[in-house]
């Protein structure tokens, strides 16, 4: 049974990478309840919508890629070590504006966790190294704006 679900935990990668992009093919592997959860923008994406955070990653990547450094199964669950990888190529919002595509290549620690029943998968949930991506951005934090704000809120 693991060497099934990593297999199809390997098959949701392929399906969700920028240059060969599948989000019906990466949808059909959940179960109809199945939960992508992405944990950087507490963003959580249900049913037919699991697939919105791969399409909108691609879109900011169109050469995106996940080098997967470790697989581990255990059971019915698959924890996977990798990087994802890129260059920007189309405009990256923000709560300031866009940044604008200008060759940035990205290439940042990713931990995810995928819960398997039955060949379909309940769960994913994927915690992403933000403070490496953004700063590959160039999108680095604003701390006095941060230590500005906290002392107009005390």
């Amino acid at each position: 049974m693991s060497t099934d679900n990593e297999a199809i935990v390997r098959l949701a990668y392929a399906r969700a990478e920028g240059l060969t992009l599948d989000p019906a093919g990466f949808v059909e592997l959940f179960t109809d309840d199945g939960v992508f959860r992405n944990v950087v923008g507490q963003e959580t994406c249900q049913g037919k919508d699991v697939s919105i955070p791969v399409v909108w990653m691609s879109s900011l990547f169109s050469d995106l890629h996940r080098e997967l450094h470790k697989v581990t199964v255990l059971g019915d669950v698959v924890a996977v070590e990798l990087s994802i990888q890129g260059t920007l190529s189309a405009p990256f919002p923000t709560p300031a504006g866009e940044i604008r595509p200008a060759g940035q290549k990205v290439d940042f620690p990713t931990a995810d966790f995928w819960y398997l029943t039955d060949g379909k998968i309940t769960d994913f949930n994927c915690y992403v190294g933000v403070s490496i991506w953004f700063a590959q951005l160039g999108a680095l934090p604003d701390f006095a704006a941060a230590v500005e704000a906290s002392q107009i809120a005390a």
